[in-house]
């Protein structure tokens, strides 16, 4: 990869890596640290990189930096576990982008990552278990059961009028 298809690879891609970070990871600081550290990492290896596959490995690089970066707020103590009761809400919101990402924030890191990645960025199934470690079928199955779980967030047309 030259420094020319590394410059238009940031054109490119830094807003779809923002945008995934951020919705894992909900701190912008965060993820703009992970975006940054992403780019890092492809122009250390830009030469082992090929330009065709960029995108796979900056967003399998932003995928594995988000799950450290919960695992260690998690070890810290800083987030919250999810319990099956918050799935439920009788808050009523005017916003469906505002109910989405509180929904969102309930699921589980890796049926986020999943969601985000097939819903938000538009990956195949087996690109998602490329970035992620996962089998197609475990894909499935992660992305099954989380917008299973969105939908029963949602669920009440009063939730979202």
């Amino acid at each position: 990869m030259t420094a020319k298809e590394y410059n238009l690879c940031v054109d490119k891609f830094a807003d779809g890596l923002y945008r995934f970070a951020l919705k894992t990871l909900n701190d912008a600081d965060r993820a703009n640290d992970v975006v940054q550290d992403c780019f890092e990492r492809l122009w250390v290896k830009h030469n082992d990189v090929d330009n065709t596959k960029a995108k796979s490995y900056l967003f399998t690089s932003a995928y594995h930096a988000c799950i450290d970066v919960i695992r260690a707020n998690k070890r810290s103590g800083a987030m919250d576990e999810s319990i099956e009761d918050s799935l439920y809400t009788t808050t009523q919101y005017s916003d469906l982008q505002e109910v989405l990402h509180e929904a969102l924030k309930k699921l589980s890191e890796i049926q986020r990552s999943v969601i985000l990645l097939r819903d938000y960025e538009g990956y195949s199934y087996e690109e998602i278990g490329n970035i992620t470690g996962l089998t197609e079928s475990q894909v499935k199955v992660y992305i099954y059961r989380g917008r299973l779980a969105l939908k029963q967030y949602i669920g009440h047309l009063e939730t979202v009028i």
